[in-house]
């Protein structure tokens, strides 16, 4: 038994999911604390907050929304509250790991409701799953300009030589990993960026493996993307496919909830490293939902939006007041 390793196994042999071998996953919990460390530096220094946020928004017309979306908004809204009470509740426990997973599971919840709520706004629809929400917000919001920074960063395209002058153009330092701490804004802006890359590769690799099982790629009598034609028929099902904030948050939640069971869960550095990550957490999903009530108020109109946030002071039963974050 004194040989028995979790992390050889899960390594080198594998599971059933990924019989090759898992992502090491000394790598994926650095990339996890620093890109939300990195974000949470950013929302600080921009200052993104409500009074900000309905600056941002100063332009934008109230909706014609019927009920059933003014209400699909206050449900989404009052539920991405409940997430961020939940967090700012597990910043008490100890340890950290204890709970870090199903913070970042609930971190995910609160950025798709406000999202969800934005795109009810905005458009008076529901979309019914998590793929489309991420593209009908990245279509409204981030790609039209209305998404506020940080959470503007995106690429139009998963083709890797297109996306890479995309990113070229948006980094301000250069080329960097997640590995260390980001020490400034420009640091913290292109880690951003390298999170946006790598989710763009990830992406692309999941694009590339649903292709290889199309009959269309069958017919090519090929394995992989090496012949012209091949490569032709990858870069047509990259091209139309963006990557934005709501696509990095479903990453995120999928490394806590579905794969990668040791990076926030075994051995004996865990605890110093996320030390602050629930908290960067926290400071991040708050400014995503400051951005989404600012949004979303001037859609609803300032009396119902002002009925909302009453409503929810007299009866909520969790502990953030929307007067905190929509103050």
């Amino acid at each position: 038994m004194a040989n028995f390793s979790l992390y050889d196994r899960f390594t080198t042999d594998g599971t059933l999911s990924e019989p090759t071998g898992i992502p090491d996953p000394r790598y994926a919990l650095p990339s996890t604390v620093h890109w939300m460390q990195a974000l949470r530096m950013l929302v600080e220094t921009s200052k993104l907050d409500f009074e900000k946020a309905k600056q941002h928004y100063g332009a934008v017309q109230k909706g014609a929304l019927s009920p059933q979306a003014e209400n699909t908004v206050f449900e989404h809204l009052m539920l991405a509250l409940h997430q961020l009470a939940a967090l700012k509740a597990l910043l008490g426990c100890d340890p950290q790991a204890d709970v870090a997973r199903v913070a970042s599971v609930g971190w995910y919840y609160g950025i798709y409701d406000a999202a969800t709520a934005m795109v009810a706004a905005q458009s008076g629809d529901l979309q019914d799953n998590h793929t489309k929400t991420a593209r009908s917000w990245d279509n409204q919001f981030a790609m039209r300009g209305l998404a506020m920074y940080p959470f503007d960063l995106r690429l139009s395209t998963l083709v890797e030589k297109d996306a890479e002058v995309q990113l070229q153009s948006l980094r301000r330092i250069g080329k960097t990993t997640l590995v260390n701490e980001p020490v400034s804004e420009d640091q913290a802006h292109d880690y951003a960026c390298a999170y946006l890359s790598g989710t763009r590769k990830w992406s692309a690799w999941k694009a590339e493996e649903d292709l290889k099982t199309s009959n269309a790629f069958k017919a090519l009598g090929v394995g992989n993307f090496r012949t012209s034609a091949a490569r032709t028929m990858r870069d047509n099902r990259l091209r139309g496919q963006a990557i934005s904030f709501l696509h990095l948050a479903f990453r995120y939640r999928g490394k806590a909830n579905y794969r990668e069971a040791l990076y926030l869960a075994h051995g004996a550095s865990v605890e110093a490293t996320i030390l602050n990550f629930i908290r960067d957490m926290t400071v991040v999903l708050e400014a995503f939902l400051a951005m989404a009530g600012a949004f979303s108020r001037r859609r609803l109109g300032k009396n119902l939006w002002n009925e909302f946030t009453e409503d929810v002071e007299r009866n909520r039963s969790f502990s953030v007041s929307p007067k905190e974050i929509w103050k």
